[in-house]
């Protein structure tokens, strides 16, 4: 993050604005409806300011800001669209000790002006730190679609029943959750409406039904929240959604930054890390933390790399909880199978080479591989082993001496749809020596079969690519 992304109050406050075109109008017309008072300084006005050159708070003076004029300013604003007479306005706000910003000139912000959503008193702001403002007017656009003007009304509503709320719920986690299902239901949807009087009705007849249970805590939940292989960008809405009402997160060591910055900002964060012979909380106590959490009436967001209940060992996390009388939500995520392979270029099935595919994982409960051979060794059958890397030439070997093809195409898909994804292809023969070779580290999914075979042809994601991976980077996984 290059901006600490801020939204200042300047209501009352002085801000100088250099300029009298369309750039400058702009600023004069942003500052004033923010309830600042304007000093306006240039040559002469555009008939951009036909509609503003009347209002109260603002003081137009027909020359170039002059030493003094900038004093006890809050904020000054470059906007002559003229290099020299920019820099002259800069130099004047330095010398005042006075924040600015110098349109289209990075070098000379102190701060920068992001495109702005408006449903007042709802606001919000994208910036692309400087980089590129016609991306962050682009996002302003589709945001502008499918946010209703009538949620700056919403906004507004909520905002009279703040203290009325807050002296009735003085639990704050109680009171989050009633408006968080003020928000999502019926109350806000009469507003947006515009039956606001069956909104308050609605409104205080859900709080005073509260009124009962104040004294007690908030029910706990636990959400069981499966992330995908890696690539943010596969969480479904169900997840994000959970992601920003939980209370506390627990989360493995394969859920990258990318995906624990959606998690709300305020959430407390449990690292249990669950590496292959090197588990930071053993499972056990996992599922007893997870328990423990929910019944002091916190909402627990349990995130798993791919999906729960495929090798995640998630089925008896919520047997313990289904135990304990704790309710729960499981949210599916996109197992690593299907994310890698498809990242890779390479279908598990295909009409042409495999008619079934198999789930297994590379170790089993004792650290030992014990795999139904009989049912693995098919023809036009694909084989996806999970957490496979460290057993990679035992297993190998165990396909060949059950019966297995030596030639039989084989991928390794390491850090799959993630910014550092490789794939090592080989045969059961050769590409034990081929991964060691590639020194990969994992996570790491093993693909079996002739579809490995097509992976040249349809492979599609280039980590490396910018387009694919983003122009910033935003942490390293």
């Amino acid at each position: 993050m290059e901006h600490l992304p801020i939204f200042l109050d300047i209501r009352g406050k002085t801000v100088v604005i250099a300029g009298g075109g369309t750039l400058a109008a702009r600023r004069t017309d942003m500052a004033l409806k923010a309830g600042a008072r304007v000093k306006l300084f240039a040559a002469e006005l555009s008939g951009e300011f036909g509609g503003l050159r009347d209002h109260a708070r603002l003081t137009y003076t027909a020359r170039a800001p002059q030493p003094g004029d900038l004093d006890g300013a809050a904020l000054a604003y470059g906007a002559a669209e003229n290099a020299e007479a920019d820099l002259g306005l800069h130099a004047l706000a330095k010398q005042a000790g006075v924040l600015t910003n110098v349109a289209d000139t990075l070098a000379l912000c102190d701060f920068i002006t992001p495109a702005i959503l408006d449903r007042s008193p709802l606001v919000a702001a994208i910036s692309s730190s400087g980089a590129s403002p016609i991306l962050a007017r682009v996002i302003k656009a589709e945001l502008e679609s499918i946010i209703p003007a009538t949620f700056g009304d919403l906004s507004a509503f909520l905002r009279r029943y703040r203290d009325a709320v807050a002296a009735r719920i003085t639990d704050g986690v109680r009171r989050r959750r009633f408006w968080e299902e003020v928000v999502e239901g019926p109350v806000a949807e009469r507003v947006i409406a515009g039956d606001t009087a069956g909104a308050e009705a609605a409104l205080m007849s859900k709080l005073a039904a509260m009124a009962d249970g104040l004294s007690g805590t908030a029910k706990g939940e636990v959400f069981l929240v499966g992330t995908g292989p890696g690539d943010p960008d596969l969480l479904t809405f169900r997840a994000l959604r959970l992601m920003q009402r939980a209370d506390v997160v627990l989360y493995d060591r394969l859920i990258g930054p990318r995906i624990l910055n959606l998690v709300r900002r305020d959430a407390e964060r449990i690292y249990v890390g669950k590496q292959r012979d090197d588990h930071t909380v053993s499972q056990e106590d996992i599922t007893a933390m997870l328990v423990s959490l929910a019944s002091e009436g916190k909402r627990v967001l349990r995130l798993k790399a791919g999906d729960p209940f495929i090798f995640g060992r998630g089925g008896e996390e919520i047997e313990e909880l289904a135990r304990h009388g704790i309710g729960f939500q499981v949210v599916p995520g996109i197992t690593a199978a299907a994310g890698c392979a498809a990242y890779a270029g390479i279908p598990l099935t295909h009409r042409d080479h495999a008619q079934a595919c198999v789930f297994v994982t590379g170790h089993g409960k004792d650290g030992r591989v014990e795999l139904n051979w009989d049912a693995l060794i098919q023809p036009r059958q694909t084989v996806a082993i999970y957490m496979g890397l460290a057993t990679i030439g035992c297993v190998m070997a165990d396909f060949v001496a059950h019966g297995a093809d030596p030639s039989l195409p084989v991928a390794v898909i390491d850090n799959g749809t993630r910014r550092r994804q490789r794939v090592v292809t080989g045969t059961l023969a050769d590409i034990a020596a081929k991964t060691a070779e590639a020194e990969l580290k994992g996570p790491a999914m093993i693909i079996i079969g002739t579809v490995v075979t097509l992976a040249d042809t349809l492979a599609w994601y280039k980590p490396g690519d910018p387009a694919m991976a983003g122009e910033i980077a935003l942490a390293a996984e």
